[in-house]
């Protein structure tokens, strides 16, 4: 007996999702634990709903399809169908990787194709695999530019809200969470260091120690300390520490200095 994959449907449009619906209504091992139109509902339902598979348009309002898999994190993104009607997202790049591209009109033969893609991966428990194969594959096909966070979105008190990540000043782990620093304010995410580090522009955040990630900007003065660390103090002069682990980043932003 096949097991039940439990399927999320994002698109704006409501004949799409109708539609998408209708076909995957035809099969049995489907179950469609719920639908969003918008970017930010999206988020929010893979985290809560955590289902095995998300039919995905690229373009919805708020989040596009790209920023979607970035808020929820590549630990957490599970198998993705993208739906779209436009063509110029690297459609071969993901059939070969085993997850799929669907170009809209599409109808059940390429559904299936689709879905016998995703069953596959979520049949081999390889979900950490494929979400290292769907971040890969963003990277691809995203420009330079465009590969690094530009906000962050925060679920807090009930509330959701965007943070622009220039506005952070700095970064320190706690615990599972890390924690990010905007003048008087801090808000937790549910996020490693490693992970955040390697979606900030390292034009602007600097890892100063395996703990703390400071924004650049924020830097006033850097003191020579005990055993080769550094205090460094930002410009409301906040004292955090750069560890001699980390002194060849101090070399890299004295680097940053001169060229600026």
């Amino acid at each position: 007996m096949k097991s039940t994959i439990r399927t999320l449907i994002v698109d704006d449009e409501p004949l799409s999702r109708e539609r998408l619906r209708g076909l995957l209504a035809e099969e049995p091992e489907v179950e469609i634990v719920g639908e969003c139109g918008d970017g930010c509902q999206a988020v929010l339902a893979i985290e809560e709903l955590r289902p095995d598979l998300v039919f995905l348009d690229v373009q919805v309002p708020n989040l596009d399809g790209f920023h979607i898999l970035e808020s929820v994190g590549a630990d957490r993104i599970p198998a993705v169908v993208f739906v779209t009607a436009y063509d110029q997202y690297a459609l071969r790049a993901f059939d070969v990787r085993a997850v799929d591209y669907v170009l809209k009109p599409f109808g059940r033969e390429r559904l299936q194709k689709a879905l016998e893609h995703a069953r596959a991966q979520i049949a081999r428990e390889k979900s950490s695999d494929l979400s290292g194969q769907i971040v890969a594959l963003l990277e691809e096909m995203r420009p330079p530019q465009h590969r690094y966070l530009k906000r962050i979105m925060i679920k807090e008190s009930g509330r959701l809200f965007f943070l622009r990540t220039p506005d952070i000043d700095w970064v320190e782990a706690s615990g599972n969470y890390v924690r990010l620093h905007v003048g008087a304010e801090s808000h937790l995410l549910r996020e490693t260091m490693n992970g955040l580090e390697g979606r900030l522009d390292p034009e602007r955040f600097l890892r100063i120690h395996r703990s703390t990630i400071v924004n650049i900007e924020r830097i006033k003065e850097l003191q020579p300390w005990f055993h080769g660390d550094y205090i460094v103090i930002l410009r409301d002069d906040r004292q955090l520490t750069m560890s001699a682990t980390y002194r060849e980043k101090l070399d890299e932003l004295r680097g940053r200095t001169l060229a600026s």
